[in-house]
């Protein structure tokens, strides 16, 4: 039972006791009253009668008609007139009035006797006669039945009245304890959050001042590891100049790209160096070549933020050399982003160079998935030196390998229009176990295979691409989620599905998908819906985006989380069920310390908000048992299972 409601009751039942004792007291106090009236009545009665007879003590006619008159006019039970000599009855008159206006256990409890007065009459200085009257207690008993009434009915509305009011004081009073409730549910929710208004109450005021200093502490310790774990990213991983990746973290994501994974799209790499960077330094100082190289750092981040592709990363690798991974990117496309690049580079002139070659070169060449790193950066080189000896194009593009040439945009237009609008999806799962227990299966990972019209099943990597450059990755999204309902409303296993950044950037598709997930509650333990770290929506849009989908029930997951650490200080009001750690930093992460400092230091603070971790692409034994001495509490990838159809 909650406090409140045990105040109340206390409260209820000290107003019952008071009241029930006031009134006791104020009906005994009445009865005593009545009960002298009574007695008054009688006896006033019997001396007036007493008076009125001494004339006619001799007329027994006139006695009897003045002890009627007596008797009508009043509430008696009973008047006699008794001779003194023998005691012989002159006159007498008796009734028993009825009780019909009070209750008989009223009248059993009040117990009011009869009362009576006495008279003489006299004869001269003889007494000739005496007189006896009983008084009724009828009219005294209606009375007090009328009071008692009258005075239970104001005392229960004043009970009311102060229950009510009690009740009200009590919910007002206690309420900073609902607060600090929310709080501490806020705490297990991974949420810091204040009561900014403190009570008047000297003694719940002093326990919401400790509530709130206890939370700032979590939240100043949190914020601080954030703060070390993020330094550590940019020491780690961030070129210190430009603010770009640094060789280390491109190495890590064209790697983590290359890898045979039916989610990897081909694309291209482009390459660009900086023409006679030494010469620059010589000529124009080291600080006129270093705003040089931060233009260019600006250009290619502008770029990214253009084209607003999760997967694209600028980075640094040495020196006046930059590199651009763009999966996804076909020919045509790679044309027109290096002639864009090459007129931005060219315009920067005046801060770098006056001579009338070109600023930078560039080279492009195509990847695919399953190409060894090597092959890529060596073609890459190749391009890059083919377009330094081209005075009339800054930038060449080395094509060897074009992944799904045979259609072209009309041709992947109609069909992929086919298949989403037929429902020619075939979901794969892929295993997330637990690191120290490999045989718990946390969930499954939701994958997606359209069929071709031959009924062959089609990588993620060839068509979601074009999927993208469509706009139509809102349908797919919408598709995935009927279809993993479907699955679970059969099978009932706990499955994970990634969301584009699309949906969450449109807003009709947004609320149609957050429809269907209210439509389907049951549902809601079963289902998490995962977002791409690298494709967030802005803080606060983040924050009602979360709020939106906790209403509906389901969860929230965070996918490839790892490039912006940062993000890190804003989780703890998201709400998530945990974070998947992206594959690039699990990569040979049992050999390269930087790596295990890196998550260890992920772990240490997302522990510190009992936020779950989850590493992404796990290829190696090695990789895993290192993840379970850093405590990492699920692994997915292909040593623990490649996606497949479901097995029944």
């Amino acid at each position: 039972m909650s406090l409140l409601k045990q105040l109340f009751i206390a409260i209820c039942l000290f107003l019952l006791v008071a009241f029930t004792g006031s009134f006791v007291t104020s009906l005994e106090s009445s009865r005593e009253q009545m009960i002298s009236q009574l007695r008054s009545h009688a006896q006033d009665a019997a001396t007036a009668l007493g008076l009125s007879l001494t004339p006619h003590v001799d007329d027994p006619a006139m006695m009897e008609l003045m002890v009627s008159s007596i008797f009508d006019s009043g509430y008696f039970s009973s008047i006699r007139v008794l001779r003194i000599n023998d005691d012989r009855v002159l006159v007498e008159r008796q009734m028993t009035p009825g009780t019909e206006q009070v209750p008989g256990w009223f009248a059993r409890l009040v117990d009011l006797k009869p009362e009576g007065g006495e008279a003489l009459i006299m004869r001269g200085w003889e007494q000739a006669a005496r007189i006896e009257v009983v008084s009724h207690p009828q009219f005294a008993l209606a009375r007090l039945w009328d009071s008692a009434m009258g005075s239970l009915s104001w005392l229960v509305l004043c009970g009311l009245l102060s229950a009510a009011l009690g009740g009200w004081l009590l919910r007002v009073q206690l309420r900073p304890l609902d607060s600090m409730v929310q709080q501490a549910e806020a705490i297990s929710r991974r949420e810091f959050l204040s009561l900014p208004q403190l009570p008047r109450t000297p003694e719940l005021r002093r326990v919401v001042m400790a509530m709130n200093q206890m939370v700032d502490k979590l939240r100043s310790l949190f914020v601080e590891e954030a703060a070390r774990s993020e330094q550590l990213r940019r020491e780690a991983y961030q070129d210190d100049l430009t603010g770009l990746a640094n060789r280390r973290r491109f190495d890590m994501h064209l790697n983590t790209h290359l890898l045979a994974n039916e989610q990897n799209a081909a694309g291209y790499l482009l390459v660009l160096r900086i023409n006679d960077l030494t010469g620059l330094n010589q000529r124009l100082g080291g600080a006129r070549s270093d705003s040089l190289i931060r233009d260019i750092g600006e250009l290619l981040q502008r770029l990214i933020e253009q084209h607003d592709h999760p997967d694209w990363l600028a980075a640094r690798s040495r020196g006046g050399e930059f590199a651009l991974l763009a999966p996804g990117l076909s020919a045509s496309e790679a044309d027109t982003l290096a002639a864009e690049l090459s007129e931005a580079v060219e315009n920067l002139r005046n801060t770098g160079t006056s001579d009338c070659s070109p600023v930078a070169c560039m080279g492009l060449c195509v990847f695919h998935p399953g190409e060894a790193e090597a092959h890529v950066l060596a073609r890459a080189d190749q391009a890059l030196a083919q377009a330094q000896h081209r005075p009339d194009k800054p930038w060449e593009r080395l094509d060897d390998y074009e992944p799904s040439a045979s259609l072209d945009l009309h041709q992947w237009r109609l069909w992929l229009d086919d298949a989403l609008g037929a429902g020619k999806l075939q979901l794969y799962f892929q295993p997330v176990v637990r690191s120290n227990d490999r045989a718990v299966i946390l969930q499954h990972k939701v994958l997606a295979r359209l069929l071709d019209p031959q009924g062959k099943a089609i990588p993620a990597g060839l068509f979601l691409p074009w999927i993208a450059r469509l706009g139509w990755a809102a349908r797919l999204d919408q598709l995935m989620l009927e279809h993993a309902l479907a699955h679970i409303e059969q099978y009932r296993q706990p499955l994970a599905l990634s969301l584009s950044s699309a949906t969450l950037h449109d807003q009709v598709s947004l609320a149609l998908l957050l429809h269907t997930l209210r439509k389907h509650p049951q549902h809601a333990g079963l289902l998490c819906l995962e977002l791409d770290e690298r494709s967030l929506p802005p803080a606060e849009q983040l924050q009602s985006l979360c709020q939106s989908f906790r209403e509906t029930g389901y969860r929230l997951g965070l996918q490839h989380f790892g490039g912006h650490f940062s993000l890190i200080g804003n989780l703890t009001h998201l709400g998530l069920a945990y974070l998947k750690i992206d594959g690039s930093y699990i990569r040979g992460l049992d050999q390269e310390r930087d790596k295990r400092v890196f998550i260890d230091a992920i772990q240490r603070t997302t522990h510190n908000i009992d936020l779950p971790l989850i590493a992404e692409m796990v290829e190696r034994e090695g990789e895993a048992q290192a993840l379970q001495e850093l405590g990492i509490h699920g692994l997915m990838g292909r040593l623990i299972g490649a996606p497949t159809p479901w097995q029944r």
